[in-house]
């Protein structure tokens, strides 16, 4: 009778541990491609080994290889917003730089959305934020997506560009610290933390804070930066952004600080709307100008 108990509960462990490895998620494509720019579904790594991050590849025609151009999104510390958000998309964005040659991919860290999982770059408390902590959190999502991509065969190991948005462009600064070999340039879209601290527009969770650790992100970085904000940015003003910019130069870092005309209602959105984009364009083109993606072949 023992035996059989033990048999039994060998085979429904057996199948238990059968059904968890099914459940394992599959990295790669998900699915067919879509218009627009060969828009695809992806699974790719996370720094949670549990979890699999949700993003969008777009790719211009051809078999490549294409440079990269990974977007990093922005965050919110609210859990409910966090939770709710849709799978961000850059569209205007991506598209602008698929036709420039790139291959450009947009994960979605975890914490986030479908992709769920734990929130690994909490800053704390408003007066207690730990900004570097959490600049160097996204930085590890941003390379774990990065090293993936780079190993597929129509990915070039060279020439990549990170494109960052607030919180995401604020974990690009942390990684271009660590002077990551293939990475070209960081375009960064208003980075920053703690912004609109309270709901409170114009309002930054301890900026003093925040001002040192864009210094400290400076570092030893020999990787060029453009950094641009709008006049109309609520969550990290103009005044406030040349602030950390000039703290991330004194650190040591290479930056080409741009302030543009306001855009829309929100200037912080600037990187996710069509007019926005086309408004950064010669900014953008003056940043990828010593980059030369290997043309798109046609399919």
């Amino acid at each position: 009778m023992q035996s059989c108990k033990a048999f039994f509960v060998l085979v429904v462990l057996g199948f238990v541990g059968a059904q968890g490895a099914t459940a394992q998620p599959r990295f790669g494509a998900q699915g067919g491609e879509a218009e627009p720019a060969r828009m695809q579904q992806w699974l790719v790594p996370s720094p949670d080994p549990e979890t699999a991050a949700h993003a969008l590849l777009f790719r211009p025609s051809g078999d490549g290889p294409f440079p990269l151009a990974l977007i990093a999104h922005a965050s919110t510390q609210n859990v409910l917003r966090r939770a709710q958000m849709p799978q961000p998309e850059y569209r205007a964005l991506a598209a602008w730089l698929v036709a420039r040659g790139f291959a450009v991919l947009v994960p979605e860290r975890p914490g986030h959305g479908a992709t769920g999982g734990k929130y690994l770059e909490d800053q704390g408390g408003c007066d207690e934020a730990d900004y570097s902590r959490s600049g160097y959190a996204t930085a590890d999502s941003i390379k774990a997506a990065l090293s993936y991509l780079r190993e597929q065969p129509f990915v070039r190991r060279d020439g990549t560009v990170i494109v960052g948005h607030s919180a995401g462009a604020w974990g690009a600064l942390a990684l271009a610290g660590e002077n990551p070999k293939g990475i070209s340039a960081i375009i960064a879209f208003a980075p920053g933390r703690g912004g609109h601290a309270n709901d409170l527009p114009n309002q930054v969770c301890a900026p003093r804070t925040l001002i040192q650790s864009a210094a400290e992100f400076g570092e030893d970085t020999h990787v060029p930066v453009i950094w641009l904000v709008a006049a109309n940015d609520s969550y990290f003003s103009p005044d406030l952004s040349r602030q950390l910019a000039d703290a991330f130069r004194t650190g040591g870092g290479r930056v080409d600080f741009r302030a543009l005309p306001a855009t829309g209602g929100e200037g912080h959105w600037l990187a996710e709307t069509e007019a926005g984009v086309k408004m950064a364009g010669p900014e953008l083109d003056s940043a990828l100008k010593a980059l030369t993606p290997v043309a798109a072949k046609k399919r």
